[in-house]
């Protein structure tokens, strides 16, 4: 994925296409939020197969959505400072997504600004929420275990 990432054609992104742009980003971040919202109830029902395996997975997703929008956005002038390359761009969505955020780059403009807010959003709900079932569903698994031996 994070191959995909370094070489996706984003060009065709931007302030030339503000609608296309935005448009495109809402429906990946709809489609992420279903894709996980179904994971997750795979994990909790017990039907869900390699649940730690859809978490990387997700994780890596999120990162190259995220990644992928703040380089568009960031080779606008004045949207971000410090922002240049697409490594940047995962290092500030990484940073962004461990809530270390070390400052040395920063969302100037404002749709730089609605984008991490969305993404810390993202990351709290529904990321912490897909923690939540795949510890649930590994401490089912424990106990089972352990009632099969009792």
């Amino acid at each position: 994925m994070m191959i995909a990432y370094f070489t996706l054609p984003l060009r065709y992104f931007g302030e030339d296409r503000p609608v296309v742009s935005w448009l495109v980003f809402a429906a990946v971040l709809i489609g992420m939020t279903w894709f996980l919202m179904a994971r997750m109830i795979d994990i909790l029902v017990g039907t869900g197969h390699h649940p730690g395996v859809w978490i990387i997975f997700l994780i890596c997703l999120v990162l190259t959505v995220f990644a992928s929008t703040y380089y568009v956005l960031g080779a606008q002038p004045d949207e971000f400072v410090g922002l240049n390359t697409r490594l940047d761009s995962l290092y500030f969505t990484v940073v962004t997504m461990a809530t270390v955020g070390y400052g040395d780059i920063t969302p100037s403009g404002q749709a730089p600004r609605l984008v991490v807010m969305l993404q810390i959003a993202y990351n709290f709900v529904f990321l912490a929420a897909a923690a939540g079932a795949l510890s649930r569903q590994v401490r089912s698994g424990l106990e089972s275990r352990v009632r099969r031996r009792s």
